[in-house]
C-alpha cells in the first residue's frame, strides 16, 4: 500500500508540453510557501474571493499548509476539491484546482489558481486552465465549467476569454469589507478553446474513486 493507493488524487498527474499539474503533497507545500510568500498579486488590490493573501508573512505558511490538509480530510464523492501544484519548464509557478459538489448528478465544477506574481504575464495561466478543462471534459465527462473574477481583475477575465468561458451574470460580494462585483463565467465543451494536447495519468484510479466507475 502506498499513497496513491490509499488517495488516488495523489496519483493524478497532468502534463502539456512544458506545463505539468501535479498533486500537492506534502512535500510541495513548503515550494509552494515560498512562491506565495514572494508574491502573488499587487498588495493593493485582492483577486481572490477569501483574502488569504492578507494573512500576516508569519502566519501564512501554517494557513496554507491547513488549507490543503484541510481539503484531504473533507474530501467525500458528494464534495470535492481538487487541487494541483502548477510546475512550468521545471518551476514550481503556482495552484490551479477545481471545486464541485454533487458532482456526480451536476457534471459540473468551479475552477480556480493562482501564480507566483514574477510568473504573470507568459501566459501559463492560460495553459494551466487549458490543461485542467480538458481533463473534466475529456476524462472525467464534465458538461461544464465555471468561474468567476472580480471585474477589475482584467488579467483573469483575459484568461477566461481566450479558454472560451462566456459572462453567467454578476454578483455584488463583499471584499475586505466592502462591495465589489463579481462576474460568473460558464464554459460549455462546444466553446472550449484548447491549448496543447494533455497527457493524464492516474486517472482509472481517480475515477473510481469519485464514483465515476465501479
Amino acid at each position: 500500500m502506498d499513497l496513491t493507493t490509499a488517495f488516488p488524487p495523489f496519483g493524478l498527474r497532468i502534463e502539456a508540453g512544458p506545463l505539468v499539474l501535479r498533486p500537492i503533497t506534502d512535500d510541495v507545500v513548503p515550494a509552494l510557501i515560498e512562491v506565495v510568500l514572494a508574491g502573488v498579486h499587487d498588495p493593493a488590490l485582492m483577486p481572490f474571493y477569501f483574502p488569504w493573501t492578507d494573512a500576516p508573512a508569519d502566519k501564512l505558511p501554517a494557513q496554507f499548509a491547513q488549507y490543503h490538509w484541510g481539503t484531504r480530510s473533507r474530501w467525500s464523492p458528494e464534495s470535492w476539491t481538487l487541487e494541483f501544484a502548477v510546475e512550468f519548464e521545471g518551476t514550481l509557478v503556482g495552484s490551479q484546482g477545481v471545486s464541485t459538489h454533487d458532482y456526480l448528478v451536476t457534471r459540473t465544477g468551479e475552477t480556480g489558481s493562482w501564480l507566483g506574481r514574477r510568473f504573470h504575464g507568459r501566459g501559463i495561466g492560460t495553459r494551466s486552465r487549458q490543461a485542467i478543462c480538458a481533463f473534466l471534459f475529456d476524462h472525467l465527462d464534465a458538461e461544464e465549467i465555471t468561474s468567476g473574477a472580480f471585474t477589475d481583475n482584467p488579467a483573469s477575465l483575459a484568461v477566461s476569454r481566450k479558454v472560451g468561458y462566456r459572462p453567467d451574470g454578476t454578483a455584488r460580494l463583499a471584499r475586505r469589507g466592502e462591495p465589489a462585483v463579481n462576474q460568473r463565467l460558464r464554459l460549455t465543451p462546444e466553446d472550449f478553446v484548447r491549448g496543447e494536447p494533455i497527457e493524464v495519468t492516474g486517472v482509472e484510479a481517480f475515477r473510481r474513486f469519485i464514483g465515476l466507475d465501479a
